[in-house]
């Protein structure tokens, strides 16, 4: 069975409290690439030590691989 990616869009990544976590995540990315820590394509997550993506204090933020990243719970 194939994924309906507009019905998962509307039901889940819509909703205003996971818009605000991903401008977080996003946010804590373009910090990264200001100070010279990623780049695009380096195939680099930045890690919220804390959880908290809207913590975004230079403190909590890390670079680690993308695997070792999104392995986390």
């Amino acid at each position: 069975m194939a994924r309906d990616y507009k019905k998962e869009y509307r039901e889940y990544h819509s909703k205003p409290k996971k818009k605000k976590r991903r401008a977080g995540r996003n946010a804590a990315r373009r910090i990264m690439e200001l100070v010279g820590r990623v780049k695009k394509g380096d195939g680099k997550d930045v890690h919220h030590k804390d959880g908290n993506t809207k913590n975004n204090s230079r403190k909590n933020l890390k670079v680690e691989s993308a695997s070792k990243n999104r392995s986390r719970k």
